[in-house]
């Protein structure tokens, strides 16, 4: 008698497509766990590829396949595609005409006007498009933009090739538009940026950076009734008295942004945000000198809640009306203005005290009393950037810790912070990002403090803080299992203990290991094989790696975008092995010993989506030039550097020099 074959029973069969789509929404952070969710089964395979709506190809040879594998991609990057050939936007055009919303091209050429042109009158749902810095493009890119009529969001920055003939189109033919960036669009002025706001009425963000634009176009901005959004940093035609004509603001702005215009002073601003009493965001960056009338013009903006003061030179009056406002910040930013001082700050700092988010980088005069004001009136602050604040001790940063438990990014590069400010700081709970680059009195026991109370911990920065060693590394990489980013360059004692135990950091995706000289091959391989997110590598200087790290990266590290390998002992040999790294677009390739002219171009050769090579300009001679000029045809940009070598100098002589130059 036959037996029966029995079949299989598969408990997965058993849930629901929905259920299936729930599950992997919370996928969506990561693309190896939904790698791995569709290996699980047949079911899950074909449902996944329904799921998906976001698709980010590393070259353009994969997309017949991958969009016959995705049917219902509706958002498309092809920024890892440096280059697109019209062959492939035919394919795109073809299969997903009726559904694609999104596309970007901010990083790919060589694709026609014509194939363009089919895009937008095929793909009837298409809303939005980047083209930034798409220097080649010309006027007769935008009239077939124009077609794309339901089109709602446009990125044209640095199309240096484009005029107002080319804008006026896009006017005419997209009359939905809502969103549109036009920086660095130097062929563009007040013609076509009229026409803009003449004819798209709907227009909530304007980006009009760097262009030659005057007081002509901007009455006509100024009417759109639903702008929200305007940002004119460093249009120099804009001044006092050209702002002096107009006869109202805009009622609808919320967000403005009139940084490194230095010809409008506080004459010019009073009349540009006239009416525009729901004002939230205001940036006056590298502007005019603040003063009391300047921030007496500001008192009127009830609803203002971040002003952004970047590199302004700083009267104390100024700060102290800022200080007088009914209204309360919640976002003050002042680096690297000139003239804070302890008085100015506490000032602000003491009435505001719903401050979220404070910068005082590099102002340099502030001392312990400004700290204190800042700890005691503005508890509830979640992140502090104050990188090279010389004047403010250790026992400031104390206070830090013991009241601001809302922190979660803190930026205290070039401080005097100690250990027991680092167990003070370990209270801060929600501490993601943590910055103690160049910080020379920090060791160990402060590493191992925020290991215990800063498990949230994503980004840690200890570039040059010379006395960590190994054992405080595996403090954090036990304490906070979710870094995706650390920097350990020139922390000289560091050893592959250090990578062993980072290795269990999963999540990892950016290491900077520069000048870590005692870090080897295995220490690299341990990273490879643990840390499979891994996207950024820098290990120049790591004269103990070599080509067996690279053939560990090689197998393991699939995820890798970008290496630095300069001044390793890298050869022909791990170079090459680097090509099967289907990801890798960017690499810097100075002063290795053991590379050789034909070893280079075997691997530039494989290596199939490289975009950026840095590489010493000994070379340029020595490669055949066709095989640069067939390189860069594939969309492949060279950085010859004629640098030497330098020798490395001790981290604390290497800062006195930052502090006290040679004439």
């Amino acid at each position: 008698m036959k037996k029966q074959k029995q079949e299989c029973f598969n408990p997965f069969d058993l849930l629901s497509e929905e259920i299936i789509f729930i599950i992997l929404d919370f996928l969506n952070h990561s693309s190896l766990d939904k790698k791995s969710f569709s290996l699980v089964c047949k079911s899950f395979y074909a449902t996944e590829s329904k799921h998906r709506r976001a698709l980010k190809p590393l070259r353009q040879e994969h997309l017949p396949s991958i969009l016959c594998r995705y049917p219902t991609i509706t958002h498309l990057d092809l920024t890892l595609c440096s280059r697109l050939t019209d062959t492939s936007l035919s394919i795109i055009t073809n299969a997903c005409a009726s559904r694609l919303r999104s596309i970007d091209f901010s990083r790919t050429r060589l694709f026609s006007t014509s194939r363009l042109l089919a895009l937008a009158l095929n793909c009837n749902s298409l809303v939005e498009i980047d083209l930034s810095n798409g220097t080649e493009l010309k006027d007769s890119a935008m009239a077939a933009v124009a077609q794309a009529k339901n089109l709602e969001k446009l990125w044209l920055a640095r199309c240096k090739s484009i005029t107002d003939m080319g804008v006026g189109c896009v006017a005419v033919g997209c009359r939905k538009l809502k969103f549109i960036c036009l920086k660095w669009c130097l062929g563009v002025g007040d013609l076509g940026v009229g026409l803009i706001a003449v004819k798209c009425n709907n227009i909530h963000h304007l980006d009009l950076s760097y262009l030659p634009i005057t007081d002509k176009c901007l009455s006509s901005i100024l009417k759109l009734q639903h702008l929200e959004e305007l940002v004119l940093e460093g249009c120099f035609g804009i001044d006092d008295d050209s702002l002096a004509s107009l006869k109202h603001g805009c009622k609808s702005l919320k967000i403005l942004d009139v940084s490194t215009c230095q010809n409008i002073s506080h004459n010019g601003l009073s009349s540009l945000i006239s009416g525009a009493e729901g004002l939230q965001q205001l940036t006056l960056a590298h502007g005019s000198p603040v003063t009391s009338s300047l921030a007496d013009c500001l008192k009127k903006l009830s609803m203002l809640q971040s002003l952004k003061l970047d590199g302004c030179l700083i009267i104390y009056d100024g700060l102290k009306t800022i200080g007088n406002w009914c209204v309360s910040l919640r976002e003050l930013s002042l680096s690297k203005c000139s003239g804070v001082t302890d008085e100015g700050l506490s000032s602000v700092v003491t009435k505001h005290k719903d401050l979220r988010k404070l910068d005082i980088t590099c102002c340099r005069k502030i001392t312990d009393v400004s700290i204190a004001h800042i700890t005691n009136s503005c508890k509830f602050m979640t992140s502090l950037r104050m990188e090279s604040c010389a004047l403010v001790s250790r026992e400031a940063f104390i206070l830090i810790g013991k009241l601001c438990h809302s922190l979660e990014e803190l930026d205290l590069t070039d401080n005097e912070i100690d250990d027991e400010g680092l167990k003070y700081i370990s209270r801060c709970s929600k501490l993601s990002t943590l910055k103690l680059g160049i910080c020379l009195n920090i060791t160990d026991v402060g590493l191992i403090h925020i290991s215990r109370g800063c498990s949230k911990l994503v980004e840690l920065d200890l570039y040059r803080s010379a006395e960590i060693t190994d054992w405080g590394i595996l403090a954090i990489a036990q304490g906070c299992p979710g870094l995706e980013m650390i920097n350990i360059a020139y922390c000289n004692d560091i050893t592959d203990r250090s990578l062993l135990s980072l290795s269990k950091c999963t999540q990892l995706k950016t290491l900077e290991s520069r000048g870590c000289s005692l870090i080897t091959s295995l220490g690299l391989t341990a990273i490879a094989v643990g840390c499979k997110e891994l996207t950024k590598l820098d290990v120049k200087k790591c004269h103990n790696i070599d080509d067996a790290g690279m053939l560990s990266l090689a197998h393991f590290s699939q995820n890798l975008r970008q290496i630095n390998l300069s001044q390793s002992s890298v050869t022909d040999i791990g170079l090459l092995s680097l090509a099967s790294i289907s990801c890798l677009q960017n690499t810097t390739i100075l002063h290795l010993k053991g590379l050789t002219p034909s070893g280079l171009a075997a691997a530039l050769l494989a290596c199939g989506v490289l975009t950026k090579v840095k590489l010493q300009a000994g070379f340029r001679w020595l490669l055949p030039h066709r095989l640069i000029e067939h390189l860069e045809a594939r969309g492949c940009m060279f950085q010859w550097r004629d640098k030497v070598l330098q020798v490395e100098v001790d981290p604390k002589c290497w800062k006195l020099q930052l502090e006290y130059p040679m004439p």
